[in-house]
């Protein structure tokens, strides 16, 4: 991870460099196990369910379910203070993995998302907005 103290700061690394990639080109990456099908977004070297090290990188469609929503009023870095207050959520991705990201406001556990993607101090984040409900 960086050295930022924001949990929705984008991870570094040579583990994480595929989700980085990603994030530059406005994707959504993750890892699958090709042992137990188990999905997971933080890059590891092994299967947090069955310990296998047969890792795949998928690209997810983006859209997902809120499960937490907070809003934080003061930033935990000099990097993310210009952002407060600003909403963090878990959102699981429709492909299984859950993903701490930012949100736009008003959005509520429960509701559909897509994920958007914004460029802040030099680093792509995801930012979470309410899905259109005829899309999905």
């Amino acid at each position: 991870m960086t050295a930022s103290s924001d949990p929705a700061a984008t991870p570094s690394g040579a583990l994480a460099a595929p989700f980085v990639e990603g994030l530059a080109r406005h994707e959504l990456r993750f890892q699958r196990c090709g042992a137990c099908g188990a999905a997971q977004t933080l890059a590891r070297h092994a299967c947090t369910r069955c310990g296998s090290e047969a890792l795949a990188w998928e690209t997810a469609r983006g859209t997902a379910t809120l499960h937490a929503v907070t809003v934080v009023a003061r930033a935990p870095s000099d990097a993310f203070r210009a952002l407060a207050p600003y909403t963090l959520v878990l959102a699981r991705l429709d492909e299984g993995p859950c993903l701490m990201a930012h949100a736009d406001p008003g959005l509520r556990i429960g509701e559909r998302v897509t994920a958007g993607f914004f460029v802040h101090d030099g680093r792509t984040l995801v930012r979470f907005a309410r899905a259109d409900p005829v899309a999905g």
